[in-house]
């Protein structure tokens, strides 16, 4: 981690860290080099930590003057669901969350809204009026806080579900995080038609790369993504979203600041 002190542009963006590794082995370096992190929760780190842990974490993160933002938990989670049951826990989870933003005040939380249409198979405008329940109840809550609450692509082969989703939320605590791994390997309408689309709604970005097949997590530059298109499409629309570089370990993180500064990867002034 050393070595990642020698990229400027890592003050300016957030890095994905499970909060576990950052409260059991990386919350000093972190400290010591002024990373953001978007910290991720899970069902197991839920269960398992307490109050004490996430004050003495947040009154750290505080002190040292960093920005924070938050990944809810995703994993079997579904707040579109057609079963109450299944929404009513998925709506619990994401709530532990927006409870530890108290201590923590993030800028963003970054949600999965989980249409998957091999999935929903037609129920689309059922799990649209579902989800929008969940959500607005949720909505309700960031407000108090208050934090932005952004909802990711994932399995969507274009933006249609999610632009019908929050443009009925309509809510200043609502918008969108593009993930340019999840668009590469799972969408299928162009880039060009995403971005059109999501354009009003977009606040982060989750950057990784992979070939086009699979959630591979690689550094950005090692796949296929056309970044230097995506970098232009921001810029000509005067966008600035929180950029998360979301590499799964040191070494990938590493490898994605060297490409990003040593090939000009994404152009002049990419915005972040």
């Amino acid at each position: 981690m050393e070595k990642m002190a020698l990229f400027p542009i890592l003050k300016e963006v957030q890095f994905h860290i499970p909060f576990h590794f950052l409260c059991e082995q990386y919350l000093p370096r972190v400290l010591q080099y002024g990373m953001n992190p978007e910290i991720s929760f899970n069902s197991a780190t839920l269960d398992t930590y307490h109050e004490a842990d996430y004050r003495r974490v947040a009154d750290k993160l505080r002190e040292a003057g960093l920005r924070v933002t938050f990944h809810a938990p995703f994993m079997d989670l579904r707040p579109g669901a057609i079963d109450p049951r299944i929404r009513r826990v998925s709506e619990e989870r994401i709530m532990q969350v927006l409870a530890l933003a108290d201590y923590f005040r993030p800028v963003s939380i970054v949600c999965h809204p989980s249409f998957d249409d091999r999935y929903y198979v037609s129920t689309e405008d059922q799990w649209l009026e579902n989800s929008i329940r969940t959500w607005s109840a949720l909505l309700s809550r960031a407000g108090d806080v208050p934090v932005l609450l952004v909802l990711e692509n994932v399995y969507e082969k274009g933006p249609e579900q999610l632009h019908r989703l929050l443009t009925a939320l309509s809510s200043p605590h609502c918008g969108f995080c593009f993930d340019t791994g999840h668009f590469n390997a799972f969408a299928l309408e162009p880039l060009s038609d995403w971005i059109a689309a999501m354009a009003p709604f977009l606040r982060q970005v989750h950057i990784h790369d992979n070939h086009g097949q699979t959630d591979e997590h690689l550094p950005v530059g090692e796949g296929s993504f056309p970044w230097g298109e995506f970098s232009r499409m921001l810029r000509e629309k005067g966008l600035r979203p929180i950029v998360t570089m979301e590499a799964h370990n040191e070494e990938n993180l590493l490898k994605s600041l060297e490409n990003m500064e040593n090939t000009n990867l994404l152009g002049e002034g990419f915005p972040c």
